[in-house]
């Protein structure tokens, strides 16, 4: 026969049948009815204040890097669109016996479909400009426009260098993107 309390229980003959031992362990479950009014669990307002704070700190310091990274990123695309017309107008001078004359937005496009010239564009950087200077047709000019207004330009001198510049000139930091100080 069990017992409910743990005691040992003897047979007649006086025999230990079975121990029965039963172990507290309500201590482990904690149930709501033994919780008292004060002892709930939960954040406190300074908590929580501190946490806000940390969150705003921390967003302060991102958005802004964020931004420029955005910028220099639309920058980034308007320099490979100027390298991309400038790898153009040099095939198209190997075309046309070395030089430049004739070279246009037009042509450009035409060797080359993958530049997009329709300016202002507000999702891809655009190729706004091409000039060439006057005989011997040595020297041309080809600029790209980024969605955020900078302008990148491959100058090529009549020397075979070649000279890039981008606006805003003296600018650094986030406003100049991938501009910095003039030149890319």
């Amino acid at each position: 026969m069990r017992a409910a309390n743990g005691r040992t229980v003897r047979s007649g003959t006086g025999k230990v049948k079975e121990r029965v031992v039963y172990v507290d362990r309500s201590w482990m479950v904690e149930r709501p009815s033994q919780r008292g009014a004060g002892d709930e669990a939960g954040f406190t307002l300074v908590e929580l204040l501190v946490v806000v704070l940390i969150i705003g700190i921390l967003t302060a310091i991102a958005i802004p890097s964020f931004l420029s990274q955005k910028s220099k990123a639309t920058d980034t695309s308007a320099k490979e669109l100027a390298r991309t017309a400038q790898t153009t107008a040099e095939t198209y001078a190997i075309d046309h016996g070395g030089n430049y004359e004739g070279l246009s937005l037009t042509n450009i496009q035409l060797y080359e479909k993958t530049i997009i010239a329709a300016c202002p564009n507000a999702s891809n950087a655009c190729l706004s400009a091409v000039t060439v200077s006057a005989s011997p047709f040595e020297e041309y000019t080809v600029t790209a426009k980024a969605t955020d207004g900078h302008t990148f330009s491959v100058k090529r001198e009549p020397s075979g260098n070649t000279k890039r510049e981008c606006t805003p000139a003296n600018v650094t930091g986030s406003e100049g993107g991938g501009c910095q100080n003039g030149s890319w």
